[in-house]
């Protein structure tokens, strides 16, 4: 009984308590029950089959004393259910409550007892058998070829793979490859590490049980294989023995009977025979795990918006409904599921549908090296692997993924172990071309033995298969598939025996006797072999002018009726063909064609293919072409595959000027073009040092290289992309930046960039990703709206403790706008400090909406800026002033210039701040007509001995030289925490400018900086002040005079006082009055 589910076993005793979880569940266990006649919630009724009528369902909440199943194995206490078939009698069925189904008899149910009795004779033997079936089909594994005598036992070969809690948020804008290298940097990051047979473990941190895990992970990086792993230790009995039943079902299986009907039984019949005897009874006192592996490989149309719902395991549907009731936990709440997925198709399940996601990375660095020394027991031979292996940065990466670390094994032991010599491959065109050779030499070491064939007549043979095998890849590739039927193979005129032949290329995946499998499928074992496959029959057609193939590829960048194309010609064409890709799924085709029209390569492949060798003056225009390659309305991310051409041309002039680049201290005077940003953009993206600060404008580059450098913002910590005009394409990318794991990026910049509303929308889906960490957010000047507030207002609602800073100034978000972010702003998780809202067209309406935003919780706001909003006015104030009120409010500093203010103003803030005076430390009022009566008000709170102000700005507000008798009078009364007071674009004349002298000699001002520029039209004589200073000389480090008329003898006064080691004065600003 090891097998079975013993949390989910029917009750032995009747001292237990079980709760009838009525329709939801399919168990019966818990608290106690009563029935009742009221309504069911609307949830509830959801959860509910229509075969039972609504008046006649059961909810019940009592103990079950005497727990017994119906017949459809669905368990309720013996006293409910009684009573419950008691008020159906009159209509003579005896619904089961929750599905249902009728009964033969009314007293057809199993007491806990005789279902345990049952259940130990019947259900043991079936699962025994599933057990060895199980471990029959994934003791064994292949890499890459299903050769006879290949298969090595799984527990021998398997080793450990990096998985993490969570996901990468990489934007699909990039190759799987680029994908995995940026996931390659990651490997010293604290990522909460996953073991395969954990999958379902709760983590300490984590609240709720785990029901449906999604794992993703880039082709061939071992996702396949940990399911085998975690299915064979569980058919041993070593992991996860609380499970009963694990029910594995791949999606190419799936596909197969997508147009038919089934129940979810009957699918479990199907695909494991040996689960025929389970019956539905049966299945209720499982703990079933289903795990659905490759949905990038689903051809079902997964609608989890669909209305119909199933909670019957032998009601039939088709099978794509019987997969989204059982993920939603309709049909058989209790199971677990598991699915895996390619990053691309994991969007198919909605993220509220999933307890957990986790991703696969493949190999770390310890992990490869493990992997080559576990397959070579020669230790000096996987030393050598290992050694080459490191010294190139595309091999080292995409030996992450184990199906590469198995075509580097096979193709360096075959040229490290026999007399073949040359140089060991260094790209990745290298190494397939090589790859492909041994895979030819060992089918005919295999099927040619013995046999009197001419090489002439092998190469040849060997030729035709390929190319076919090329065109199945090619043809392919553009569409997007990755697994074929046999009348694909027929079309491109293979037939299955020539496809086996080549098994280490394409490999039949069906083999075990059922009857659904009545067609085969194939696919190439790695995604980046059909790529390689695809190039190489691509480059065939171009060499001998298979101009309706290259014309059907190319389609409108196709100009040549009667003629093909010069080589660099082609290239071209095809690159930027794969530059328009918005996923990249054209990238690693082009870096191996580029690769495969160096003669090194055409050479290795020229005897079995054909070709005739390149001139190196053809190679030099293609490499010319890449360097200066335009990529205006391409994402940068696209353009960084140029790089990646030149590099597997070997061609590495452009990396080694950005490594000198990189090592100089004056990088401002090197000019990049924009091939060098592409690569600096790679490498600063690559580099495990995370960079502090990315400023595009500090870079020598054209506005086409400045975009190219976009990507490095994934690795820096503050991005300065203010006034380039970014598109909504460069957004993505940020975008993807703030979403990566980890996220470094806690400073950016977009301010004076045309973003608008949609690049704005891409952003906020950033924002509430919880791999986001942004703490400052410009966006000044972006053309924002009112939808863009109500998207950002969302998105940092749902993700709010991190933003700190928020700048959006200079965009037309009216008060509809401000009234978006209330939302936020009013969460208990906000933790803004800051906020500009300055030109933005608000009114008193978005002071009233921001104030009472900002009462309902304990706010963090320090600075809030409300300036140049004309239409604020008195009354706006008098709305913010019921913030300043309340002891929630913290906020240090208060901007309000040029908002139509008078001194009403100044009345309804020193009365505020009267109230609660402890935390305004910087208060600018400037460009409003506050005049002399308003000062008097301000000066009632300087001289308060509860005023914090430091800093009082009161430039252009129409004050005369009262104002200064005012101030002067509230500073010398008694101390002041006042430093910084600018009162300048006011009339002043000489007079106000004494008063504020006499002020300076007092021994409570403490006045650091005073501006008193243009503030007279008559000559101020500056004796007044330095005789001031002289008397009180601690404290004043800047005085502002500019644009007054100053007498000559007064200035050098001022002069000699800056000049003079005993005096503060630092700085004396006095440009002549013109």
């Amino acid at each position: 009984m090891s097998d079975l589910g013993k949390d989910e076993a029917p009750p032995e005793s009747p001292g237990k308590q079980y709760k009838c979880l009525s329709m939801k569940s399919d168990r019966s266990k818990g608290e106690p029950l009563n029935f009742s006649n009221e309504p069911l919630s609307s949830d509830i009724k959801a959860k509910k089959t229509s075969d039972v009528p609504e008046e006649e369902q059961l909810s019940c909440s009592a103990l079950c004393q005497d727990p017994v199943s119906t017949s459809s194995g669905h368990w309720f206490c013996k006293q409910c259910v009684c009573s419950y078939w008691d008020q159906c009698a009159s209509s003579g069925n005896f619904f089961c409550p929750q599905c249902g189904k009728i009964p033969t008899t009314k007293a057809k149910w199993q007491t806990a007892s005789e279902s345990k009795v049952q259940t130990d004779v019947g259900l043991q033997e079936a699962l025994d058998e599933h057990k060895i079936s199980l471990r029959r089909r994934c003791e064994c594994v292949t890499e890459g070829t299903d050769e006879t005598g290949s298969r090595t036992l799984l527990s021998r070969s398997y080793t450990e793979l990096f998985i993490t809690e969570g996901q990468s948020e990489e934007i699909q804008t990039q190759h799987e490859v680029m994908q995995l290298e940026t996931a390659s940097k990651m490997e010293g990051h604290d990522d909460t590490t996953v073991r395969c047979h954990d999958i379902f473990k709760v983590l300490p941190d984590q609240q709720r049980p785990i029901r449906v895990v999604l794992t993703n992970g880039v082709a061939g990086v071992g996702k396949t294989f940990s399911v085998q792993k975690f299915t064979l230790d569980w058919a041993e009995g070593l992991e996860n023995q609380h499970v009963s039943v694990v029910v594995l079902l791949s999606f190419r299986e799936l596909n197969l009977i997508r147009d038919e009907q089934y129940s979810l039984l009957e699918l479990l019949h199907v695909f494991h025979p040996t689960l025929q005897k389970v019956t539905a009874e049966k299945l209720a006192v499982c703990k079933l795990l289903f795990i659905f592996d490759g949905l990038d490989e689903s051809r079902l149309s997964l609608d989890f918006t669909n209305r119909k719902l199933l909670s019957d395991v032998t009601q039939k549907s088709s099978v794509s409904q019987l997969l989204t009731n059982l993920i939603q936990g309709n049909l058989l709440p209790s199971a677990l599921v598991w699915i895996t997925s390619r990053p691309a198709a994991a969007n198919q399940i909605p993220p509220t549908c999933v307890d957990r996601v986790t991703e696969v990375r493949g190999f770390t660095d310890a992990q490869k090296e493990e992997y080559f020394r576990r397959r070579f027991s020669d230790e000096e031979l996987s030393s050598r692997i290992i050694s080459h292996m490191k010294t190139s940065r595309s091999l080292h990466i995409m030996c992450s993924i184990p199906v590469f670390c198995w075509i580097t094994a096979t193709v360096l032991e075959h040229m490290l172990t026999t007399e073949q010599r040359g140089a060991l491959p260094k790209t990745l065109t290298d190494m397939y071309s090589h790859f492909l050779l041994v895979q030819t030499k060992r089918k005919k070491n295999k099927y040619h033995e013995g046999r009197k064939t001419s090489l002439q007549e092998q190469t040849e043979a060997d030729k035709e298969v390929l190319l076919k095998l090329g065109k199945l890849a090619f043809q392919h590739l553009e569409k997007g598939n990755i697994l074929f039927y046999q009348e694909h193979l027929e079309h491109c005129g293979l037939d299955v025996t020539e496809a086996s032949v080549y098994s280490g290329v394409c490999t039949e995946i069906f083999k075990r006797e059922c009857e659904i499998f009545k067609k085969a499928a194939y696919c190439f074992v790695h995604l980046s072999i059909q790529e390689f496959l695809a190039a190489v029959y691509l480059f065939y057609c171009f060499t001998h002018r298979k101009t309706e193939v290259l014309q059907d590829f190319l389609k409108r960048d196709w100009e040549y009726k009667n003629s093909s194309p010069s080589m660099d010609v082609f290239l071209q064409r095809v690159m930027k063909k794969s530059l328009r890709s918005k996923n990249g799924h054209l990238d690693m085709f082009v870096r191996f064609l580029h690769g495969l029209s160096l003669e090194s390569n055409q050479r290795l492949l020229g005897g079995l293919l054909g070709w005739t060798e390149n001139s190196p003056k053809n190679v030099e225009i293609v490499i010319n072409n890449l360097n200066k390659m335009n990529s205006d309305e391409m994402s940068p991310d696209r353009s960084i595959n140029i790089f990646h051409c030149l590099m597997e041309m070997k061609n590495l002039s452009v990396l080694q000027e950005i490594q000198e680049f990189l090592k100089s201290k004056n990088r401002s005077d090197k000019k990049l073009s924009e091939i060098h940003c592409s690569a600096l953009a790679y490498m600063l993206q690559m580099s495990e040092e995370v960079l502090d600060e990315l400023d595009l404008r500090k870079y020598n580059a054209s506005e086409k290289g400045q975009w190219r450098l976009i990507p490095a913002v994934r690795n820096c910590k503050k991005a300065g992309l203010c006034g380039c005009r970014l598109s909504e394409t460069h957004c993505e990318v940020v975008a993807s930046a703030l979403k990566s794991s980890p996220s470094h990026l806690t400073q950016l910049d977009l301010s004076y960039n045309d973003l608008q509303d949609s690049g704005v929308k891409h952003l906020s889906a950033a924002l509430e990703n919880p791999n986001c960490r942004l703490e400052h957010l410009r966006l000044k000047g972006c053309r924002l709206s009112e939808f863009s507030c109500a998207s950002l207002g969302s998105a940092l609602k749902f993700n709010p403790s991190h933003l700190k800073h928020l700048d959006l100034s200079d965009n037309m978000l009216q008060d509809s706008g401000v009234q978006q972010l209330c939302g936020f702003l009013e969460s208990p998780e906000c933790r803004l400090e800051t906020l500009r809202l300055i030109r933005c067209n608000l009114s008193r309406t978005s002071c009233s909406s921001l104030a009472k935003a900002l009462n309902a919780i304990h706010s963090y706001l320090k600075l809030l800026d409300f300036s140049h909003n004309k239409e604020l006015e008195d009354l706006g104030v008098k709305h913010l002033c019921g913030f300043l009120k309340s002891p929630q409010c913290r906020l240090e500093t208060l901007r309000l210039r040029a908002s139509s203010l008078s001194e009403m103003s100044c009345a309804f803030l020193v009365s505020a701040l009267k109230s609660n005076p402890s935390h305004l430390k910087h208060l600018d009022m400037s460009d409003n007509k506050l005049q002399d009566s308003g000062v008097k008000q301000l000066a009632s709170l300087v001289k308060s001995s509860h005023c914090r102000l430091e800093t009082l700005r009161l430039r252009g507000c129409e004050l005369s030289e009262t104002s200064c008798s005012y101030l002067g009078s509230a500073l010398k009364s008694s101390p002041s925490h006042l430093r910084h007071l600018d009162l300048g674009h006011n009339t002043l004349e000489d007079s106000g400018v004494k008063q504020l002298s006499n002020l300076m000699k007092s021994p409570h001002c403490l006045l650091e900086t005073l501006r008193l520029h243009w503030c007279s039209s008559a000559e101020i004589n500056c004796t007044s002040l330095s005789s001031a200073l002289k008397s009180n000389p601690s404290h004043l480090r800047e005085l502002d005079l500019r644009g007054n008329k100053l007498h000559n003898s007064g200035v050098q006064q001022l002069v000699d006082l800056v000049k003079h080691p005993d005096f503060t004065l630092e700085t004396l600003r006095w440009l002549p009055f013109w």
